[in-house]
């Protein structure tokens, strides 16, 4: 990080331009413009203007060269005072972007609880009647829940028969190539789109 403790942006309430947490930091030009590319990068601030997000990520050759305005306000997404997403909420985003949740479909990427706390939300939504508990996807092993409109959706692709296989991006929630399916595993890096059937 190219700060030592507190961000001078984390001590004002209010966004700061680039002089101002220079100032604030007491760090060069360059220094500055690297570091808050990192926490740009890194999802810790945001800038109120595409012009200052745009001169970060320019070769520092153009920056020299005077063509890239230096512009915006930048402040702090996050702050060692906000509160984090709740388990439920957790719960309920990976219900929203997938329909059904098991542990293998969230094998593709890290989650900020444990599989046991997803499960314990998962639990309770369905006490209250919000979700459903099941066996919906043949062939794995372990507590599956649903949101109803899922379920109808799937007893309906099950009565329609298979339908016309989808190309989506490798980046895509969906592809769960190779953690679903007996197939490779495509990386979510990868610039390439997948068949999901």
């Amino acid at each position: 990080m190219f700060y030592k403790g507190q961000p001078p942006a984390a001590r004002n309430a209010r966004p700061l331009c680039a002089q101002e947490l220079g100032r604030a930091s007491g760090l060069d030009t360059e220094a500055l413009e690297r570091g808050l590319a990192e926490l740009v990068a890194r999802g810790f601030v945001t800038c109120d203007s595409f012009a200052g997000l745009r001169a970060l990520v320019f070769s520092a050759a153009r920056r020299k060269a005077g063509r890239v305005p230096s512009a915006g306000r930048y402040s702090l997404l996050a702050y060692e005072g906000s509160e984090p997403l709740s388990v439920e909420a957790v719960a309920r985003q990976l219900l929203a972007r997938t329909g059904i949740v098991f542990r293998k479909t969230l094998a593709r990427e890290r989650q900020p609880y444990p599989f046991r706390e997803l499960l314990r939300a998962l639990r309770t939504l369905e006490a209250r009647g919000e979700v459903r508990g099941g066996r919906f996807v043949a062939g794995f092993d372990g507590e599956q829940y649903a949101l109803p409109e899922c379920i109808a959706a799937l007893r309906a692709v099950r009565r329609r028969g298979p339908g016309v296989p989808v190309h989506v991006s490798a980046a895509d929630p969906l592809n769960f190539r190779g953690i679903l399916t007996p197939d490779e595993r495509v990386s979510p890096l990868a610039r390439t789109t997948v068949l999901v059937a």
